[in-house]
């Protein structure tokens, strides 16, 4: 069975920022396999939509830990992502008055 956690929380946030809602996507657990342009073919729709995403200003990160263990490397990223660090991450989704989903 396909786990569709990933593409429903990008469809969802895409919907949110169509409404105007500033947006920050934390790719982490499954979710980096969409980040690796060597799953194309499974997640080139999701792909896609978070390119579009990003060239209109949403900020796209992605999980180190979840990388390393799931084997996405960083020369196979989709192009605009950005690496979570803690820092990059605590700084991204823990601003005043942010709200956080989870997917």
């Amino acid at each position: 069975m396909m786990d569709t956690a990933p593409i429903g929380a990008i469809t969802f946030s895409e919907k949110q920022f169509e409404r105007g809602h500033p947006l920050t996507i934390f790719l982490d657990d499954k979710g980096v396999l969409v980040g690796s342009t060597a799953n194309a073919a499974k997640y080139g729709d999701q792909q896609k939509a978070l390119k579009e995403m990003m060239a209109e200003g949403v900020v796209v990160l992605i999980c180190p830990l979840c990388m390393k263990r799931d084997g996405v490397k960083q020369a196979d990223l989709v192009p605009g992502l950005k690496i979570g660090s803690q820092e990059v991450a605590r700084a991204a989704l823990f601003k005043e008055h942010m709200k956080t989903l989870s997917g």
